[in-house]
């Protein structure tokens, strides 16, 4: 698959490159594994050489030959003698780019941790004493965003806020999704659309793997994803185990009763069988997995929350593989496929909700989106889409199929929610059906 998107991030790292000519910057490149930060960083600097240095788990010393092998190949000059400690290649350079601009790119920033801790700190005094001077293009990034996050915003680490740019890479935007379909598969289904969406939730990788495997219709979405070698069914705990640490598997029973549709805090901990205050703060929070949702204008900040995952692959990955692993540690492939043929219209259809929403985000058509429930759960809106400059207000209903959407419930819904919360006085109303047919 091409090289798709990520036009305003390409535009802004060669900004700051530009920036870095006259003062040195420090770019934190964070998002989710899989997202494609590596790829957007060689992308936006694949006009000019740059030094890349990937941070792998063995000796300093090691890595640090790699490092100087990789300045005599780019810069055309040995460095100095064998270096046993990257703070002495790091000084080298934040010295040379006084002189002569430099962008260096560290992948895998976050792994410094396990080769020897104090090189933050050794970072932390070399850029303080040299950046002034300098006209380093520092980027770093990291697949494990919890510590990338611990690094530059906890404030007892040593490189607390010495960035000069955090960028964070979402996943591919709606739009983008039809682009790609639109390529490689013309003439592609509204059932495609929402399959790719579904699965992948526009991370950059899993898109990918579909689109290169042909995998581009819902079937063959599913074809590829269960089978005996496919990368999908252990992609869900190579991507979180690392994150979670030893507790992770407290962590796996969270998201799966929430992938089941236990939303709220009790429900979990009926599922989990435990006390999980703690466990879902950190979800939320720390790792960004989950988020709290609550009705629009609720006044209590406690009351009726519901908790969701964030990431569609992790709400696939949970719903279905992790749910049946046992069918599939005796490779029984079909029985699995069976289920999931079986569940997928409520799963789809709840994934269109997230699909539409979405969309609106990325339209910036209104200024507040979200849904709404009562607390006896007798009326719930899908969407609730407001835009105060204007003095509007549209309530959505989605459905999978056109016919099954019923406007007329919807406006008695919205009533009750205008009961409830006394909002959208003197504004314009609509109502409004999504389908499929409007994706």
């Amino acid at each position: 698959m091409r090289f798709f998107d990520r036009t305003a991030e390409i535009a802004s790292l060669r900004e700051i490159r530009e920036m870095a000519k006259d003062n040195a910057q420090f770019t934190v490149v964070t998002g989710r594994r899989r997202i494609g930060k590596t790829s957007l960083v060689w992308k936006a600097y694949e006009d000019e050489p740059f030094l890349y240095f990937f941070v792998t788990r063995k000796a300093e010393g090691d890595l640090c030959e790699d490092y100087q092998l990789e300045i005599e190949n780019k810069l055309g000059f040995p460095t100095m003698g064998r270096a046993e400690h990257f703070a002495d290649v790091f000084e080298f350079l934040m010295k040379f780019s006084a002189e002569h601009p430099i962008t260096l790119f560290i992948d895998e920033f976050q792994e410094f941790f396990r080769v020897n801790k104090s090189v933050y700190s050794e970072i932390q005094r070399i850029w303080d004493i040299y950046s002034p001077k300098s006209r380093m293009n520092l980027v770093v990034c990291g697949s494990i965003y919890s510590m990338m996050s611990k690094i530059f915003k906890d404030k007892k680490e040593p490189l607390y806020n010495r960035q000069t740019r955090f960028m964070t890479v979402r996943p591919f935007s709606t739009t983008v999704l039809k682009e790609i379909l639109a390529e490689y598969h013309p003439g592609y289904k509204a059932e495609d659309l929402l399959a790719l969406y579904s699965f992948t939730g526009g991370v950059a990788k899993y898109v990918q793997l579909l689109v290169d495997a042909g995998a581009t219709t819902m079937e063959k979405m599913l074809d590829h994803i269960v089978k005996a070698d496919s990368i999908f069914i252990s992609e869900g705990k190579a991507s979180l185990i690392e994150e979670f640490g030893k507790d992770y598997g407290v962590y796996f029973s969270i998201l799966s009763a929430i992938s089941r549709g236990k939303t709220s805090r009790s429900e979990i901990e009926n599922a989990v069988g435990r006390e999980i205050g703690g466990y879902l703060t950190r979800l939320e929070n720390e790792y960004e997995v989950i988020a709290k949702k609550q009705p629009l204008f609720e006044k209590s900040s406690t009351k009726n929350v519901r908790y969701s995952i964030d990431d569609n692959f992790f709400t696939f990955w949970f719903r279905f593989i992790y749910k049946y692993s046992y069918m599939l540690e005796i490779e029984n492939y079909e029985s699995v496929r069976t289920i999931i043929n079986r569940d997928y219209e409520t799963f789809s259809g709840m994934m269109l909700e997230r699909y539409f929403r979405r969309m609106m985000i990325d339209r910036q058509a209104y200024t507040r989106i979200g849904g709404w429930w009562n607390r006896k759960g007798e009326n719930e809106i899908d969407i609730v889409a407001e835009n105060e400059l204007d003095n509007e207000a549209t309530f959505f209903e989605v459905k999978r199929k056109a016919e099954n959407i019923d406007l007329e419930t919807l406006k008695s819904k919205a009533g009750a929610f205008m009961r409830a919360t006394g909002k959208f006085n003197g504004y314009a109303i609509s109502y409004k059906g999504l389908s499929m047919d409007d994706m």
